[in-house]
């Protein structure tokens, strides 16, 4: 898959992909609108996202009910680096799922493959390429 990083203005960058497009800003205080989530908010919210479609799919195909389902993501920086060393998610379940899925459930959110990127994570590698104007 290919992306285009491309810069709106202000603090704006977007990347477009097929027919999508993510927008990403800054807070106000760094000279921009924060008319979109940072691009590090985003990448926080691709793990819960990706984990949730697992929990979704295991209980849609289960005929369980989804709806008061959630997960909520805590993230913990460390106080000295400022860097994420946890991530924990939670799968609020209401009563009607019973207890003998739970376990399985969790199963399928560890499935995600943004969380399977960070068992083996990708070599990233930045180059210059000057094109004409």
């Amino acid at each position: 898959m290919n992306m285009e990083i491309t810069f709106p203005g202000g603090s704006r960058v977007d990347a477009s992909f097929g027919p999508y497009a993510v927008q990403t800003d800054q807070p106000s205080p760094d000279g921009s609108t924060a008319s979109a989530p940072t691009p590090f908010a985003t990448f926080l919210a691709s793990i819960g996202t990706c984990a949730g479609i697992y929990v979704l799919e295991f209980l849609r195909k289960r005929g369980l009910p989804t709806e008061n389902v959630k997960l909520v993501q805590h993230v913990q920086a460390n106080p000295v680096s400022g860097m994420i060393d946890q991530i924990h998610l939670e799968v609020h379940l209401p009563s009607s799922v019973p207890d003998r899925y739970h376990k399985a459930i969790v199963r399928a959110a560890e499935l995600c493959a943004v969380k399977k990127h960070f068992e083996f994570p990708p070599q990233i590698s930045v180059a210059t390429k000057t094109v004409a104007a």
